[in-house]
């Protein structure tokens, strides 16, 4: 199972959007187009980080590839 993470981007720790937690799950996300899709391009796509609350779910995504993850133990 994935270890949670916490999250800061330009010296500003990130929480949920939702429930305002501060652990994470973290992942490479795809942002696939279908333009790209149709050409069998989706290899190209860009792909952005994604923080998943490991509390609520609730997905968040960045681009900025700037973000900082700092792995935390669940407890």
């Amino acid at each position: 199972m994935a270890k949670p993470v916490r999250a800061a981007l330009g010296g500003v720790w990130i929480t949920c959007n939702f429930c305002q937690g501060d652990l994470f799950r973290d992942r490479e996300v795809k942002l696939n187009s279908s333009g790209m899709e149709f050409m069998s391009l989706g290899w190209a796509n860009e792909s952005a980080t994604g923080l998943i609350c490991w509390n609520c779910g609730y997905v968040h995504l960045f681009v900025n590839r700037d973000i900082e993850l700092y792995k935390q133990r669940k407890g």
